[in-house]
């Protein structure tokens, strides 16, 4: 079967000769993009999908999520709109939640928030573990995101349980617990900060986890200078997470070893830290993906396109740039090059737009102006 969309009054593809064009139109074959050129040039096809003059983008590639918990955390926001600052422990709040609930109800759960993101035009999503914080809950938490995703992280050192010493539970994590939960992941990460794992400690996880296969992620210098966006450099990581405060050096690192730069947004505008900037990351030559970080305790949207809009509003980037970011930027952080375009030989993950251009993603913040979603043409 052959699908053309016809009648697209802004197509952003991000071919390199024609990232933007309009008056275009689209064929899809067999779930991948088999054409992409003018609308007068359009060739046949089985069926025809008509957007009307609408902007087609790609799918969103949301490259940094903590779908699968339970419990509420709504008081701790309260609490930080009132006055009060985030630290990392609020995560131990979800983890006695998340260890209570069965794997139904976090399937339920988890199943729900991925359809959230897709009705708002995420087709790609990575999955961490996290708020298990023991062997069994850790291993069932990527049993159920790997039926979700084929991007699922381990993240068991999200922080110290509190029945465990640090040594101990670092022993814990890269010993039993990465036995059992390495064959549902792709990826480990570490929550390298203050409250959570030093520098010792997040080398000791990454290294464990890349030793059986997994590739490193880190979340980085989130609430303050520290070594994470170091550590991931120095370990060939494929993002380092967060940024939101980065030296001079931090940023000639990540330039230098093409480890990008994970900015996501809903957390500062949930936690009220400054938002990074992207316009000096970009002018540094550093690859920047923009990701949700959606999760119950700092950033508890499933929005890209509000990631977008505050990110052209609060942190430096064009609209083009923004989108550029959370589509190419995002499947660049999960090392897949056939997402977040739509180049012939890409998956056919598309949004088509109730708007005539991709600048109504930060134009309109807030709006629902998601019409149609297809994932692999479909």
């Amino acid at each position: 079967m052959s699908t053309a969309i016809i009648n697209i009054g802004e197509l952003t593809s991000w071919d390199a000769e024609r990232p933007v064009r309009s008056d275009a139109a689209l064929v899809i074959e067999d779930g991948i993009v088999a054409w992409v050129g003018d609308a007068r040039d359009v060739p046949a096809a089985d069926e025809v999908i008509d957007a009307d003059g609408a902007a087609v983008i790609p799918g969103f590639v949301d490259s940094h999520t903590h779908l699968i918990f339970a419990g509420d955390r709504s008081a701790e926001f309260a609490a930080r709109m009132a006055g009060e600052p985030y630290v990392a422990g609020g995560i131990r709040t979800t983890v006695a939640a998340t260890r209570a609930a069965g794997q139904a109800e976090l399937t339920r759960l988890a199943t729900a928030r991925l359809a959230e993101l897709r009705a708002q035009g995420t087709t790609t999503v990575e999955i961490k573990s996290g708020y298990g914080l023991d062997v069994a809950t850790e291993e069932l938490l990527l049993q159920v995101a790997s039926q979700l995703t084929d991007e699922t992280t381990f993240l068991g050192a999200h922080v110290v349980p509190p029945e465990l010493s640090a040594s101990d539970y670092v022993e814990l994590v890269t010993g039993e617990m990465l036995d059992r939960c390495a064959p549902y992941a792709k990826w480990v990460d570490v929550f390298c900060e203050t409250g959570a794992f030093d520098a010792d400690q997040a080398r000791a996880v990454l290294s464990a986890g890349a030793a059986v296969g997994l590739i490193p992620r880190v979340h980085a210098n989130q609430l303050g200078y520290g070594p994470g966006v170091q550590l991931a450099c120095e370990l060939g990581a494929s993002a380092a997470d967060h940024c939101t405060y980065l030296s001079d050096a931090d940023v000639s690192a990540l330039a230098e070893t093409g480890v990008v730069a994970g900015l996501l947004p809903g957390v500062e505008f949930s936690t009220r830290h400054p938002y990074p900037d992207a316009r000096r990351l970009l002018d540094a030559g550093v690859r920047i993906s923009i990701a949700t970080d959606c999760n119950p305790g700092t950033s508890y949207t499933s929005s890209m396109a509000f990631c977008v809009a505050l990110a052209v509003r609060e942190m430096g980037l064009t609209p083009s740039e923004a989108l550029h970011a959370a589509t190419v930027g995002g499947a660049t952080s999960l090392r897949r090059e056939d997402v977040g375009h739509l180049r012939v030989g890409a998956r056919a993950d598309l949004v088509i737009l109730d708007a005539p251009s991709h600048v109504h993603l930060a134009y309109r913040p807030g709006v629902p102006l998601v019409r149609t979603v297809l994932v692999a043409g479909r």
